[in-house]
């Protein structure tokens, strides 16, 4: 069964035509990340939805799954026609869902799920088949941020920097409040442009997923979270994986063509984009200084109970696993104060 990269414009309910008119990015792409198996939250998920969908899929933060979440805030910046969404076969009873109103975005289904690395290569490849020399932004969608205006203005703003540097990837990096293990970490280096609230940097240092020893050294050195966010020519991204990849680049690159990615990613390792990419090539990494869109990665329950609590966000499902348990001692029915959510969200991080 060959992979499937298709439009879902005969699939659409619900599009309205202001959504159609959106801004674009000056021809850029956006890729959603969105192929993930989530396991880390799959305790959650799963009392949240009932099912074993990915956090992607989940509605955690709100109304909202995190994947429709990702879609509207990128809206503001790419019209629909110059999306598209990375997703892992195994997952189309939920994405076919959630993706059945984006009018006409573009889904890449991969057969399987082969890490952050493979997914960014195939979508760069894909790109490159089909238009000289694409800028691409990569979202992964499992992100939450306070402040979408300041998001949306830091992303039109680090492209237009990205286009200026076209031989490197721009990170999108975010102040870091406590050393995290789970995240990679930015060394920030000499100072490329600095402008108010749009600071780029050279990189001189990246670590994914330190030990805890390194994370409070790094938090020291005044280092930066990466977000995840990766801005830059499709080539550059290529090039960038060629030369630490080459046998998978290559690989993908022939299965593009031929339009059969069954076989190849079969023989395929997984591989993390941060670790195997990033880690031992910093010097071809630039990083955009986020400090206003309150940035926060929502992949353990930790972080998605503590961004609940900044936030004072009531999803709906907060109270039904407050309750389960025991975390809200009130009928069910009755309404939360904003002290008993912080409280029963302090117990329940501790439960999961």
């Amino acid at each position: 069964m060959p992979s499937r990269s298709r439009n879902l414009d005969s699939e659409r309910t619900g599009r309205t035509s202001s959504e159609d008119t959106a801004p674009p990015s000056d021809g850029a792409w956006a890729v959603v990340l969105a192929g993930g198996d989530g396991t880390r939250l799959q305790r959650l998920t799963r009392q949240i939805s009932g099912d074993t969908r990915p956090k992607q899929f989940c509605k955690l933060t709100g109304g909202d799954s995190l994947l429709r979440e990702t879609s509207r805030r990128i809206a503001p910046l790419f019209t629909c026609d110059r999306q598209i969404y990375v997703v892992t076969r195994v997952h189309e009873p939920f994405y076919r869902d959630e993706l059945s109103t984006s009018k006409a975005a573009s889904v890449f289904e991969q057969p399987s799920n082969r890490g952050t690395a493979v997914a960014i290569a195939v979508a760069a490849l894909h790109l490159l088949n089909n238009e000289p020399d694409p800028f691409v932004v990569f979202f992964p969608s499992d992100h939450h941020y306070a402040n979408e205006s300041a998001f949306v203005e830091a992303i039109s703003t680090a492209l237009s920097y990205s286009r200026r540097n076209p031989k490197e990837i721009v990170l999108l990096a975010a102040e870091p409040h406590y050393p995290e293990v789970e995240y990679g970490w930015i060394e920030p280096g000499q100072i490329i442009a600095d402008v108010p609230a749009a600071q780029l940097l050279r990189v001189t240092g990246f670590w994914e997923k330190p030990s805890l020893t390194l994370a409070r050294t790094l938090l020291r050195r005044r280092c930066l979270w990466n977000t995840f966010v990766t801005i830059g020519r499709a080539a550059t991204f290529i090039d960038l994986l060629r030369s630490r990849l080459p046998d998978v680049v290559s690989s993908l690159e022939l299965a593009v063509t031929n339009n059969d990615l069954d076989r190849t990613y079969r023989g395929l390792p997984s591989v993390d984009m941060g670790r195997e990419v990033f880690n031992p090539e910093p010097s071809r990494l630039l990083a955009f200084r986020d400090t206003e869109s309150g940035w926060t990665d929502l992949g353990t329950p930790r972080r998605v109970f503590d961004t609940l609590a900044r936030n004072e966000v009531k999803p709906e499902w907060l109270s039904e696993i407050l309750l389960h348990y025991g975390a809200l001692h009130v009928r069910e029915n009755q309404t939360m104060s904003s002290d008993e959510v912080r409280e029963g969200i302090a117990l329940l991080a501790a439960t999961f």
